[in-house]
C-alpha cells in the first residue's frame, strides 16, 4: 500500500521537460522569479520613449491634415475666380450687345459689306457707338430668312421684316493670367420697317 500511494504522489507532482525536477506553480498575487516574465515586465513598464512616438505621429497627422485644407483653399479661389472672369465675360459681350441695340443707325443696310457683315460694329465712332467693355461685335444680314419670326404671333401687313444676328465677343478685364475668360453672344434681332407699297 505504501509504494502505490508513494507512486500516486509522484505522478501529481508536475516535472519540468528537461531538467525532471518539479515545477513550481505560480500563484496570482505572488512575485514571479523566472528572467522571461521579468524581462517582459520590465518592457512593458518602462514606457520613456512612448510619449515622443505618439507626439510625431499627431504631427504628422496634424501636417496632413493642415496640407490638404490648404490645397482645398487653393482650388476653390482658383474655382471662385474662374467663375467671377466668366461671369464678367458674359456681362461685357452682352453690353456689346446692347449697346449695339441702342443705337439704330447701326441696322442700316448700307453698312453692310457684300459679304453681308458689318464688323466691328462699336469702334465706329462716326456713328455715334460707344464701346466701354471693348466688346467686338459683328452684325449680320441674315437674308436666308424672310417674313415674320416664328412663334412670334406677329402678322402684320405692309411690313418687312429684316433679320439680323448679332454676334458680340469679349473677354475679362480684370484677370492678369495670359489665359482670360473670353465669351461669346449670338442674338437674332428683326427690324420691322414700312413696306413700300
Amino acid at each position: 500500500m505504501n509504494i502505490i500511494h508513494s507512486v500516486i504522489n509522484h505522478s501529481r507532482t508536475p516535472h519540468s521537460r528537461e531538467s525532471g525536477k518539479a515545477e513550481k506553480h505560480w500563484i496570482p498575487g505572488q512575485a514571479r522569479n523566472d528572467k522571461l516574465h521579468n524581462t517582459c515586465i520590465a518592457i512593458y513598464r518602462n514606457q520613456s520613449g512612448a510619449a515622443l512616438v505618439i507626439a510625431l505621429a499627431m504631427m504628422i497627422v496634424l501636417t496632413l491634415v493642415g496640407l490638404a485644407s490648404i490645397f482645398t483653399s487653393t482650388f476653390e479661389i482658383k474655382i471662385s475666380g474662374n467663375k467671377r472672369g466668366s461671369t464678367g465675360a458674359f456681362y461685357r459681350s452682352d453690353s456689346g450687345v446692347q449697346a449695339t441695340l441702342a443705337n439704330l443707325e447701326n441696322f442700316n443696310l448700307t453698312r453692310f459689306g457684300s459679304n453681308n457683315k458689318y464688323e466691328n460694329v462699336l469702334n465706329n465712332t462716326s456713328y455715334g457707338n460707344t464701346n466701354p467693355t471693348n466688346a467686338y461685335v459683328i452684325l449680320y444680314h441674315d437674308t436666308s430668312q424672310s417674313g415674320a419670326p416664328r412663334g412670334s404671333g406677329m402678322s402684320a401687313t405692309h411690313v418687312d421684316f429684316i433679320h439680323f444676328i448679332i454676334t458680340s465677343t469679349a473677354q475679362d478685364q480684370m484677370d492678369l493670367s495670359p489665359i482670360k475668360s473670353t465669351c461669346t453672344i449670338d442674338q437674332k434681332v428683326v427690324r420691322l420697317i414700312p413696306a413700300a407699297e
